[in-house]
């Protein structure tokens, strides 16, 4: 399969959220609210899924989709603003959209695994979204466990022409590339082949509860690194190392979460990004991560990203180090 019509739609689908995310962030600097987790969530959140999962129930509805964010949430009285918030954001990208359109498409993103499905996060680190920093609307297909097809919208991230913005686009057997958020041609992207580890980064979260810093550190002294970790909030990492910006990134789980599992759309569209730019991702172990078990990655330990050449040098100072 070529993905042509995927590719055609998840490109449309993926910038319109990616422009809503870019309207809230400017009218209301992305205040957020609460979920039962604790973790933030924002109108930009849920409008991006409803937009997201409008496009896929038009283009194939028969796939599963499978998002971070449900409407459950929003029956809540005391989110009635929010609500509506999120309701006039997504009319003004879809002009038909009812408010029950809005919260049925928000619930659409609640799939199961299937042998072909989507998974999507509308904001991956909404953290950094209400910061104003690096965030990504994320989309990518997997069929057989595999992920075939994944898109990266990240308006925030740095462009050579000085401007701001980027789409990281990837099918299975077909390359990588970056397009400019407002339209472009498509480029070619690959990842930085260099090995010498004194000339290379390491990339990490700005929030240092998602990986172990100590092991971190440790790999890195174990590995020669001479320059310190470079920070980026989302998926963006992955796009980071894809074009060269970046050498290799690790997700280790903190000692009190050493069976955390991780969400299959926090990495499934950085993925295929990576590996068609000429990368690797494993687990820490060694791995493919399996992406057919569910809504985690359950049979999976932690995440190495690295731009291939040094993936093994730095698997053998993760195993000394944590593994």
């Amino acid at each position: 399969m070529n993905y042509q019509a995927e590719k055609e739609l998840a490109l449309k689908i993926v910038t319109e959220a990616a422009k809503l995310c870019q309207r809230v962030q400017q009218t209301d600097g992305g205040k957020a609210v609460k979920k039962a987790d604790t973790s933030p969530v924002t109108v930009a959140d849920f409008g991006a899924q409803a937009i997201l999962c409008q496009g896929l129930i038009e283009g194939f509805p028969h796939d599963p989709v499978i998002g971070e964010e449900d409407a459950t949430l929003l029956q809540q009285p005391e989110l009635a603003g929010v609500r509506q918030q999120i309701i006039e954001q997504v009319q003004e990208s879809i002009p038909t959209a009812t408010p029950d359109n809005v919260i049925d498409w928000i619930n659409w993103g609640n799939g199961e695994v299937a042998q072909r499905y989507w998974t999507l996060d509308p904001i991956d680190g909404t953290r950094g979204f209400i910061r104003g920093n690096q965030y990504a609307v994320a989309l990518a297909l997997v069929e057989g466990g595999e992920v075939k097809l994944g898109v990266l919208a990240c308006p925030a991230f740095p462009r050579e022409d000085g401007g701001k913005g980027l789409i990281f686009l990837a099918i299975r057997g077909q390359g990588a590339t970056e397009i400019p958020l407002e339209g472009g041609n498509p480029l070619p992207i690959r990842v930085d082949p260099s090995f010498n580890f004194e000339q290379l980064y390491r990339i990490e979260s700005i929030e240092s509860s998602h990986s172990d810093r100590g092991v971190q550190s440790a790999v890195d002294r174990h590995l020669g690194l001479t320059y310190g970790a470079k920070q980026m909030d989302s998926l963006a990492k992955y796009g980071a190392i894809a074009k060269g910006e970046a050498h290799f990134y690790t997700r280790v789980p903190l000692p009190q979460f050493k069976g955390k599992k991780e969400n299959i759309w926090d990495h499934a569209p950085g993925v295929v990004i990576v590996e068609e730019a000429g990368g690797k991702v494993t687990d820490l172990e060694g791995k493919p991560l399996d992406f057919s078990v569910g809504t985690k990655l359950s049979n999976n330990h932690g995440v190495l990203a690295t731009n291939g050449v040094i993936h093994s040098q730095v698997l053998a100072a993760l195993s000394k180090n944590w593994v």
